[in-house]
């Protein structure tokens, strides 16, 4: 892989596109493909010159953590200078996009985002445990984007799948936090885990039994059918019995579990959301 390529984190963009992808296709009456076509590019642009501007950040830090060292600025690949310049670079064209390609709301909340992610989100992280909770808001942002540029302003759907976002990265990232938490340590950054062990164990269900009452929230706005309740349902009481075993066995093993579970949840529950 491109090192540039790798510096925009390709598997957490592609989860944006599609989660922009989805809010567009979700809120618009009148689909256009060259406007959708606008939309997975200005919006990938804006994540990968988030993610970008995150590792510049983040570089010495990561430099300590064994499962990023390898990241292209610590491990060499790529300059830092060079790494600010294409993340500026990136972010800025994907705004650009947004705004005279989709709408100004649209191009509003990619700068959010971006703004978000990198400015709060990222110094937090060696600041406070609370830093995940805050990290959630850019990143349920993103189906909100989409929905405004296919409806040009952001309906009840478009925070019913921020809502469904935002929780599900919740259990999503305290169950990685708890399988690299000693990484997490070396590399300076607060994690929960490293706080209160119990406490996360805790969230990491509570989080889960409040995604399954959000994934509800579609039905009763018009968004989903009896196939979509029963898919959600079913999914959401999945992640919360895998949290629970993992509150009464908390082991490295049922955290990946609680993590492949998150995987498999939202990917399931988005496409269940766009059937007809």
């Amino acid at each position: 892989m491109s090192p540039y390529l790798a510096l925009t984190k390709p598997r957490i963009s592609l989860m944006v596109i599609i989660t922009a992808a989805i809010g567009y296709i979700l809120s618009t009456n009148e689909f256009s493909l060259t406007q959708f076509l606008f939309l997975i590019l200005g919006t990938w642009a804006a994540s990968g010159g988030a993610s970008a501007l995150n590792q510049y950040l983040e570089r010495f830090n990561d430099g300590l953590m064994e499962r990023t060292k390898r990241r292209p600025i610590p491990s060499g690949a790529v300059d830092s200078e060079k790494a600010l310049l294409f993340g500026v670079g990136l972010s800025l064209f994907g705004v650009f996009i947004l705004v005279v390609q989709n709408n100004l709301l649209a191009g509003f909340i990619g700068l959010l985002t971006i703004f978000l992610y990198v400015f709060l989100y990222t110094p937090l992280k060696q600041i406070s445990a609370y830093n995940t909770v805050v990290g959630a808001i850019p990143g349920a942002l993103p189906p909100m984007g989409g929905w405004a540029a296919g409806a040009g302003e952001i309906e009840l759907g478009a925070w019913a799948l921020f809502l469904i976002m935002f929780l599900w990265q919740l259990p999503h990232f305290y169950a990685i936090a708890w399988m690299y938490k000693d990484d997490y340590e070396r590399g300076g950054f607060k994690m929960l885990p490293s706080v209160s062990k119990n406490g996360t164990l805790a969230a990491t269900l509570l989080t889960s039994v409040l995604l399954l009452c959000a994934s509800l929230i579609p039905n009763f706005i018009g968004l989903g059918g009896a196939i979509y309740l029963i898919g959600a349902s079913l999914l959401g009481v999945g992640m919360v019995l895998y949290s629970l075993k993992l509150l009464f066995s908390p082991t490295r093993n049922n955290a990946r579990s609680v993590l492949f579970a998150s995987l498999i949840y939202l990917p399931c529950v988005l496409g269940l959301l766009v059937l007809p």
